[in-house]
């Protein structure tokens, strides 16, 4: 038994050492087979993961306001490295100009002395570094000048310079329409006009071929199969960017007097829908005011008395009332199914008609009128409402757009009340800019227009794509309706609560909105905020532009819409009368007048792009200096010369006559902090030119 066992123990152990040696024959079979007969190949192989193509990031294309203004550019800065072992970089060249070269960094880059440069290339030399980092965001000036250094000026492959150009995003004008340009940033999701238009900015990418080396680094190799970047469209917006700073400067000024957390503003075209300002600010922590959101696309709350209007439209286009028609609010209190409802002055309206309803913004008026027509029928008002677009998102390209809510029987949440609560404005929610399109398109006599945000997209001087006013609803009441409707909101202004906005130079329409604020946990609680609101349009008699302003807990005694909300609108729509020709007809005619000169007047820029744009219009020009990549531009009688002008390294260069985006550029290149007052061309500038450059300096650049 015992022999038993031990034979066949010796066979199981016999086969497992048989089955080990069989495999190891295997592996050394297919090592030699890998090194001797497969080498090549594997070689190959094992050298094409070492060597990869990379994207090279295209020029993001430029965002304009509607006279051309820049709103957001792109600006190269750039990072330069060094491949101290570089073919062609012999060491008699080196240890000869080394010291010149670490003289040169030093005084450009002060974080290290000469001897700490001279050290650190030649200690990074020795290790035989291929892609040894100098300096990362290095602008245009400073790279320029690093090219004439001692070795660099020897060229990549005998001086062993690598330069890799990157795009630093930038808005001229700051906070203006900060949030509604947006941003798109890797890893975070794109915001406003720069995610909705994100593929036609970014251009198409490039390919370079990039080599792996120690350290897990690329380094970028030389390839006859680069591929060069297509730069990005430019988009062309309808904000106007004088009507944006007004609407932004009345805005902070009614928010820091109330110390209100936050409020916004949006004025469209009335017949366009064409948004000329959309301000969003709110308060931070310190109490300062900044753009973080966008309240006025993406903030969907109860809107309070401003929804008024869509109720009476719904009973005047159902035939029900007329503005004649008179209704008893009472003594300031009354009933609804349990619920006490209460007008804001003592001792009540008592009997009043449907437009001093509207004007006075009685609560119990309306929701008496309602209730007199709709109360055996409900659901025929909430059908009403939804049938005039409201219950619906306007579909706008810029992502956040919130959700519009009118409550309906089928809603778990409806009651007896709820559809008196809607037609007062609770029980609902619209944002600022979903109401503004409601009230654009009674100002509009029915016809209910798109907002929008962007005219067109343009390569250089070429059109792309233009964007042409899009209709939502050809007529949400009839023509005869809103025209009542209007009537109803010019009473506002003249008897009601708005009479503070009238004025003998023209008139307004609209309605104000005070509403409480309910709170998710508590609903309306003890502890009252308020939203003030107005909505309405300018000039009442020839509506050009409609506008809503919302300013949301407001903390100081004074909360009504009429103190809080209407300034700012009025505030507003004062400047945009005075300043805009739309408006005047007769200077509309004179400003119709076009030019006789044959030759257009330039600024003075980038000679590259000034060639390329008179090129396309056929204009005549001479050049000084076809080489010269900064000119300032005199206009003859029959053409265009381009004369020098010089930027001198380390001096404050002349950017008089210039662009915004090419004085950004060479200033910010320069080392200097920009700062930008009006538009147009710049006619002034803080630091003279020729002064010498200190880096981090403030310049202020003054712009007719």
């Amino acid at each position: 038994m015992a022999e038993e066992k031990n034979r066949e123990f010796m066979i199981r152990s016999l086969v497992v050492f048989s089955a080990i040696l069989l495999f190891g024959l295997a592996v050394m079979v297919k090592a030699v087979l890998i090194q001797v007969v497969e080498g090549d190949y594997w070689r190959e192989k094992a050298e094409n993961l070492t060597t990869v193509y990379r994207d090279i990031e295209a020029v993001r294309g430029n965002i304009y306001s509607d006279d051309g203004s820049m709103m957001a550019t792109s600006v190269p800065i750039y990072e330069v490295r060094m491949d101290l072992n570089a073919d062609g970089l012999k060491n008699e060249v080196f240890n000869s100009e080394i010291d010149s070269l670490s003289i040169c960094l030093a005084g450009l880059f002060k974080e290290q002395s000469a001897v700490e440069w001279k050290r650190e290339l030649v200690t990074a030399r020795q290790n035989g570094s291929r892609y040894h980092l100098i300096k990362r965001r290095v602008k245009y000036g400073q790279m320029k000048a690093l090219r004439e250094f001692p070795i660099f000026n020897l060229g990549k492959y005998q001086g062993g310079l690598i330069v890799l150009q990157q795009n630093k995003r930038e808005k001229p004008f700051r906070m203006l329409a900060a949030r509604t340009i947006g941003y798109d940033r890797e890893g975070v999701t794109p915001v406003g006009l720069e995610g909705a238009y994100s593929a036609e900015l970014a251009g198409v990418s490039g390919k370079r071929l990039m080599q792996k080396i120690s350290g897990g680094l690329w380094m970028p190799i030389n390839d006859e199969n680069e591929i060069e970047p297509m730069d990005g469209y430019d988009i062309h917006t309808t904000v106007n960017l004088n009507i944006q700073d007004v609407a932004e400067n009345a805005l902070l000024k009614q928010l820091e007097r109330h110390d209100a957390h936050h409020g916004c503003v949006i004025l469209m075209e009335v017949d366009t829908g064409a948004i000329k300002a959309i301000a969003n600010l709110s308060r931070d922590d310190d109490g300062d005011y900044w753009e973080y959101y966008n309240y006025a696309i993406g903030e969907s709350a109860e809107p309070g008395s401003t929804f008024k209007l869509p109720s009476l439209v719904v009973a005047l286009e159902d035939g029900f009332i007329e503005l004649k028609d008179s209704v008893d609010a009472g003594n300031g209190k009354a009933e609804f199914h349990g619920e006490t409802m209460r007008d804001s002055k003592e001792g009540g309206y008592g009997k009043i008609s449907v437009k001093e309803t509207f004007a006075y913004s009685s609560n119990i008026g309306l929701m008496r009128l309602i209730e007199r027509h709709y109360a055996n029928e409900p659901a025929k008002f909430i059908k009403g409402l939804r049938k005039m677009n409201l219950g619906e998102p306007i579909g706008i390209e810029i992502a956040g757009e919130g959700d519009p809510l009118i409550k309906d029987p089928s809603n778990k949440s409806w009651s007896l009340i709820s559809y008196l609560w809607s037609s007062i404005g609770y029980e609902v929610k619209m944002t600022p800019l979903q109401i503004l399109t409601f009230y654009n398109a009674i100002a509009n006599d029915g016809k209910m227009m798109k907002p929008q945000f962007v005219r067109r997209v343009t390569n250089k001087s070429s059109v792309v794509k233009e964007f042409e006013p899009q209709v939502i609803s050809k007529q949400v009441c009839s023509i005869e309706t809103a025209k009542k409707a209007q009537e109803l909101m010019k009473a506002v202004v003249n008897i009601g609560t708005a009479k503070n906005l009238k004025s003998s130079n023209y008139q307004i329409a609209g309605k104000t909105g005070t509403a409480r604020i309910a709170k998710s946990s508590e609903g309306y609680g003890k502890k009252i905020s308020y939203q003030a609101s107005f909505a309405g349009y300018f000039p009442a008699d020839n509506p050009k532009y409609s506008c809503i302003v919302v300013v949301n807990a407001p903390n100081r005694a004074v909360y009504y819409a009429s103190h809080v909300a209407a300034p700012i609108f009025e505030e507003i729509a004062d400047k945009v009368y005075a300043t805009s020709i739309k408006i005047h007809d007769e200077l509309q005619e004179q400003g119709a007048i076009t030019s006789l000169t044959k030759v257009p007047v330039s600024k003075n820029g980038s000679q590259r792009d000034l060639t390329r744009v008179f090129e396309e219009l056929h204009v005549p020009v001479s050049s000084d200096n076809p080489e010269e990549k900064w000119v300032v531009t005199q206009t003859g009688h029959d053409k265009v010369r381009m004369g020098r002008r010089a930027i001198v390294e380390n001096l404050v260069p002349n950017v008089i006559g210039m662009s915004v985006q090419d004085a950004v550029f060479i200033l910010e290149n320069s080392g200097l902090k920009v700062r930008m007052k009006g538009r147009g061309v710049i006619k002034e500038q803080s630091i003279a030119p020729g002064e010498r450059i200190i880096r981090g300096q403030n310049i202020t650049l003054e712009m007719s």
